[in-house]
């Protein structure tokens, strides 16, 4: 991809945002060098590496990385045989202790089963060395400084060294503290050459012998090494000799350990780098609320509440930003200062951070392309030392541009046509879009000229948009209008601005007709517009409502349906019991009529004791208090008056009957069968004469106007057979729900689809007439059908 587009859209500045939150040397070499790709498998991979660090970041706060530098200086050195310092070690250590601390912290989100995309993998190439690591951060601390346990000798030296200081001090301080005092200038002990010394006045030299080592500026103060102190400072100066020759050989003995180790040090580095650069992305995606997009290998890009990252994200307007499902060139026209260049630059740099794997300012669901090339011409571009005019230079490059663009390019044209006279720059923008039109280029223009207006919406694949503006506060809103060309505000400006009515009247006649006409219907598309938003949020307040109806609902119907089984189970083991208990007394009651029968010896039981029983067992059935109490049901028993004649059911056999007559006592005589019985009335049910059963058909007839019924049809992803059963039982429904006209959505696809549906709309006797939707509503992957 051309290195141009990177300056034009500030890449760099994007970059630049995501190494403020880098910690090592390693991860700032892979931002330094990481540029957009064009392959599908590397975006995906460094986007899924983005998807991931967004998700530890969110679960973790992130891999703990620390500050780390540059180590292939010093393994380059190794590698030539050459010992480390201990700052150089101290840096490979930290590496190594890095690599051992990562991979526990992945080995956790493991064991957590917390799923990822390409972190495992990474983490998988660290190579932890165990023993190395110890003996390094054993040796040397973070500083580089070599430790006392390094090694025993070094150890012991440095006892040595601190006794040696200790004898030096003591006979010191009692120089300083005894009569001798009167001669030094200062009662200090301080050091020369490494040497322990003291400050005596110029003319008391001799009182102390020993060696001058240094003296004041002035001359007036010497510094001198007593006599009864040059041994002790000899044997010091000794120890310190063999501290540092230990630390050398300390130094190359651990430098001599690294060796065998380069590649794997080396490749932990790299791989703590990607960690590093996963984690930088992250940070930012927080910072901005970003997401990962998803690719659209057809190059269909969508970009939800879209947002420049450059601009503070408290001031700055959100738009959908789509092209190349519906449309591959967008005009976008009104006027300056309304947001327009922006736009464009938004466009075009998110495809960069997508393409380069970082996470975009857009909402979920957004989706990117992936562009071979991305031109712009943005700005003011004349050239002083060209000697060239703005015009000329923008020319200048769109010359360049239309000679490499191609079917996988975005092309970004700011003020497409500008510095010219306005006839012929229009009719030379209409050119320019239609050659790139002809290459099915990806275009996106902005332009003052109302002839593009009526090419956005004449030309099949182009669209018109606009920034919207409000007349009433005389300021753009900054919000993009995809379908909607711009208009000239000149004559609402000003008016509001107090300008006579007479000299506005007097313009609008001057003014062309058909540019009148033009702003007219803009007037009117916004108009629309903003009925169908209104219309859209009153909608979708219906719907939330409808949504949280639902969710209550489907609440109140669990709680129901739990309750209920409750209840259920409850009851069921009141009932069992009861039965129990029934079934008990039942038992005694039957061994009674079974000692009657052999009391009775080959005679029957006789009738009235079988009903005595009878009565028994009945009166074990539980009343139901509080159904005796239910007005409802009384009142519908009492509609039920028992006389004479009437069929009942005798409840307590079982049995149906005739009403004979009504007794003082307020009992019934009943005829059942050959036998006459007396009975309360709380024992018979009133039931209808037996009749011969009459088969009858019932048909019901259900209105589809009853259910809703879309006035769209989306058959996109359908089979054929599938797709024309729909559209079969649709129109049927919509003709039935008294739809004027429906919309059959197909897409474009090969066209078999398209082409089975016209066939079949042909031979429809209830279609009137059909037609291909409107450009800006879907084309011909649309079918806009009426009906007779």
């Amino acid at each position: 991809m051309n290195k141009r587009i990177y300056e034009t859209l500030e890449l760099s500045r994007v970059k630049q945002m995501v190494a403020n939150y880098l910690q090592t040397a390693q991860g700032q070499e892979e931002l330094e060098n990481l540029v957009p790709s064009i392959d599908e498998t590397v975006i995906k991979s460094w986007l899924n590496e983005t998807e991931d660090g967004l998700k530890v970041q969110r679960l973790r706060g992130g891999i703990p990385i620390p500050k780390i530098e540059n180590i292939r200086p010093q393994m380059k050195r190794i590698e030539i045989g050459a010992d480390l310092n201990g700052p150089e070690l101290a840096q490979i250590a930290r590496v190594l202790s890095t690599t051992g601390q990562v991979r526990k912290f992945i080995a956790d989100l493991k064991e957590s089963e917390i799923e990822f995309l390409r972190l495992y993998d990474w983490a998988e190439q660290l190579e932890h060395l165990p023993d190395l690591t110890r003996r390094l951060q054993t040796a040397i601390d973070e500083d580089g400084y070599v430790t006392d346990e390094a090694s025993s000798e070094l150890k012991m030296i440095r006892q040595n060294i601190r006794r040696s200081e200790q004898t030096i001090r003591e006979q010191l301080d009692g120089i300083l503290r005894g009569n001798n005092a009167r001669y030094l200038s200062d009662t200090i002990i301080t050091m020369r050459n490494d040497r322990y010394v003291i400050p005596v006045k110029q003319e008391y030299r001799s009182v102390f012998g020993g060696v001058v080592h240094d003296q004041s500026s002035s001359g007036q103060t010497l510094f001198i090494e007593p006599k009864q102190i040059v041994d002790s400072n000899n044997r010091l100066r000794q120890h310190q000799i063999n501290e540092r020759q230990e630390i050398e050989r300390i130094l190359a003995e651990l430098s001599a350990e690294l060796v065998p180790y380069q590649k794997e040090i080396i490749h932990n580095a790299f791989v703590l780098g990607k960690f590093d650069l996963m984690n930088a992305k992250a940070r930012f995606g927080k910072e901005l609320n970003a997401v990962v997009p998803a690719i659209s290998a057809e190059n269909h890009v969508y970009f939800k509440q879209a947002r420049h990252p450059l601009i503070d994200q408290e001031v700055v307007v959100a738009n959908d930003i789509m092209i190349g499902q519906d449309f591959q060139a967008v005009v976008i026209t009104g006027p300056n200062t309304g947001g327009k260049t922006i736009t464009l630059k938004t466009l075009g740099l998110l495809q960069l951070m997508g393409q380069s794997g970082l996470p975009l300012p857009v909402a979920e669901e957004s989706q990117m392309g992936i562009f071979h090339e991305i031109f712009a011409d943005i700005g003011d571009e004349q050239s002083i030392e060209q000697s060239l005019s703005t015009f000329s230079s923008h020319m200048t490059n769109i010359v360049e541009i239309l000679a490499k663009v191609d079917e996988h390019s975005l092309v970004l044209f700011d003020e497409l046509g500008a510095g010219t006279d306005p006839q012929e720059g229009a009719a030379l923008a209409i050119a320019i879009l239609d050659a790139l039109g002809a290459k099915s280029a990806y275009v996106m223009a902005t332009t003052h000229y109302p002839e593009l207006k009526v090419y956005g919406y004449n030309r099949s694949n182009t669209i018109n948009a606009s920034m919207e503006f409000d007349v009433d506060t005389l300021s753009p809103t900054y919000r993009l209008l995809i379908g909607v060309p711009g208009r000239s505000n000149a004559f609402e400006i000003s008016k509001r601005l107090g300008l006579d009515n007479h000299i506005i009247d007097a313009a609008k006649q001057i003014m062309d007709g058909e540019s009148q006409d033009l702003n007219e219907m803009i007037a009117d598309l916004e108009n629309r517009r903003k009925m169908t938003e209104t219309e859209y949020l009153e909608v979708r307040h219906y719907v939330d409502e409808a949504e949280k109806l639902q969710r209550e609902l489907k609440e109140a119907y669990s709680y129901f349906f739990e309750e209920r089984e409750k209840e259920l189970a409850k009851a069921k083991k009141e009932a069992n019991q009861i039965i129990d208990e029934a079934k008990s007394e039942a038992e005694v009651i039957i061994s009674d009529l079974r000692k009657k029968q052999l009391a009775a010896g080959q005679a029957q039981v006789k009738e009235h004791e079988l009903i005595d029983a009878r009565s028994k067992l009945d009166n074990l059935r539980q009343e139901d208090n509080q159904l005796k109490k239910n007005k409802v049901l009384q009142k519908a028993k009492q509609k039920k008056k028992l006389k004479v004649g009437d069929e009942v059911l005798v409840a307590s056999y079982g049995q149906r009957g005739t009403l004979i007559q009504k007794m003082s006592d307020g009992n019934w005589q009943v005829q059942l069968g050959i036998l006459k019985m007396t009975l309360p009335e709380s024992e018979l049910q009133s039931v209808a004469p037996v009749k011969e059963p009459i088969q009858r058909v019932v048909s019901t007839v259900r209105s589809d106007n009853s259910s809703h019924v879309a006035t769209q049809l989306d058959l996109r992803g359908k089979r054929y057979e599938e797709a024309l059963n729909e559209v079969d039982q649709y129109l049927d429904a919509a003709i039935l729900a008294g739809y004027p006209q429906v919309t059959i959505v197909h897409g474009k696809g090969t066209g078999a689809l398209r082409q089975g549906i016209t066939d079949y709309l042909k031979n429809h006797r209830s279609v009137k007439s059909f037609e291909f939707a409107p450009p800006n509503q879907g084309g011909n992957g649309a079918t806009v059908v009426k009906f007779k």
